[in-house]
C-alpha cells in the first residue's frame, strides 16, 4: 500500500484518496464566449506526460480538503504535496 502525504493530516493509505485530474488548470476568464470546441479543450484536454506531474487529489476519506501533488507517472512516487493557496514546489 502506497503513503500518500496530506498536507493537513499527514501520511495516509492511498485508499483514503482520490484522483481529480490535472492541477493549475485555470477556469476560463470569458466561459460565455468561448466556443463549442473551446469548452471541450477546457473540459476534456489534459497533458498526459511520462515523469514528474502536477496533479490535484481529495483526501475522501479524511478531511475531505483537496491538495495538488507532484507525482511521477512512471513509477507512481509522490515527490511532494502542497496546499492549493501555496506555489508549486520546485523539485529537484
Amino acid at each position: 500500500m502506497q503513503l500518500i502525504p496530506c498536507p493537513w493530516c499527514g501520511e495516509r493509505e492511498e485508499a483514503e484518496f482520490h484522483y481529480g485530474g490535472q492541477a493549475h488548470v485555470p477556469y476560463p476568464a470569458d466561459p460565455y464566449a468561448l466556443s463549442d470546441a473551446q469548452w471541450a479543450e477546457y473540459l476534456f484536454f489534459r497533458d498526459n506526460p511520462k515523469g514528474r506531474f502536477a496533479e490535484r487529489w481529495v483526501h475522501s476519506a479524511g478531511c475531505r480538503r483537496w491538495f495538488n501533488a507532484v507525482r511521477d507517472t512512471a513509477t507512481h512516487q509522490v515527490l511532494a504535496t502542497y496546499r492549493p493557496d501555496a506555489p508549486k514546489p520546485v523539485i529537484a
